[in-house]
């Protein structure tokens, strides 16, 4: 079973959607947000995108709808592809799937003992063991650090190191028992969750995927086109802020002869809209939820 939608109506708000316009879910998944977006077109189209085998299978069986089993990386020239002109809207909720999550062998959860995968695309050729197995001490360190912002994360890279020198770390629960004694007490779970959130944003080039997805929107959106997207931890919403804001990942401001700003959009919510204490109990994966939408110049 695929994830509720976070925010559900909040992103269809922020689309802004008009019944025969054209939009792009970048991360189609369970195919909660395309429904949503279905409902609401008449002669308009929705490309969405996936490059997990899995999402094939939630395909919507209809005309108006076109499914791409791509990364978002490759969002403009796919659309480029299919259609002809720019698009009102694109949405993308980042981050892992409930599905993918609950799914042991794909190896993303620690709560489950699966082999060290987290391949989002099984055509992939690195998954986490091949990581964890092969990065040298300071690599390991800075991906720890970088992308889990994990505590002890030189001496957790050390436990790495010692621990596969015996043997090869092929399983979560290897991995979760070779860096128990560096987890900091009363925050073991957190920590581990740092942990699996580094390697799976390693695995998958998730940073460089995104950076490179949103250079390309202001290219492919109409003036008046929506960018809506979720991100769920700090270092996607930062990015996703900085675009937002001045049209580059570093937040740059860039100024005109005239001294106005030259990014792209105009900023729709200003402050990130956040799910409410309703909808994180009734869906846990909306805890750390951010929703930021922005209008194409």
């Amino acid at each position: 079973m695929y994830h509720n939608p976070v925010l559900l109506n909040e992103c269809m708000e922020g689309l802004n959607i008009r019944p025969e316009g054209t939009y792009a879910d970048v991360t189609f998944g369970g195919g909660g947000h395309s429904r949503a977006i279905m409902e609401r077109l008449s002669t308009g189209h929705l490309y969405a995108f996936d490059q997990d085998e899995d999402a094939a299978k939630n395909i919507i069986d209809d005309e108006r709808f076109t499914f791409i089993p791509q990364n978002f990386s490759y969002f403009k020239n796919f659309i480029q592809l299919y259609h002809q002109g720019k698009i009102d809207g694109v949405i993308a909720d980042l981050g892992v799937s409930s599905h993918q999550f609950d799914t042991p062998e794909k190896g993303f959860s620690t709560r489950f003992e699966g082999r060290l995968d987290m391949r989002m695309s099984q055509s992939n050729p690195v998954d986490a063991a091949s990581i964890v197995n092969s990065y040298d001490q300071t690599e390991l360190c800075r991906v720890l650090s970088l992308y889990g912002e994990v505590p002890n994360a030189h001496l957790i890279a050390s436990d790495i190191i010692m621990a596969r020198d015996i043997e090869p770390i092929e399983t979560t629960t290897q991995l979760k028992e070779t860096i128990l004694s560096h987890l900091p007490h009363g925050r073991e779970n957190k920590t581990l969750a740092q942990v699996f959130q580094a390697l799976r944003i390693e695995v998958n080039h998730e940073m460089e995927a995104l950076n490179s997805f949103l250079s390309q929107c202001a290219d492919v959106l109409k003036p008046g086109g929506r960018l809506v997207v979720l991100s769920y931890h700090s270092l996607e919403d930062r990015m996703v802020k900085n675009y937002i804001k001045t049209g580059n990942a570093e937040g740059k401001e860039e100024k005109d002869f005239f001294g106005n700003s030259m990014t792209p959009y105009k900023i729709i919510n200003r402050k990130p809209i956040v799910p409410s204490e309703e909808e994180i109990q009734q869906n846990n994966r909306a805890r750390s939820a951010k929703l930021r939408v922005a209008e194409r110049k």
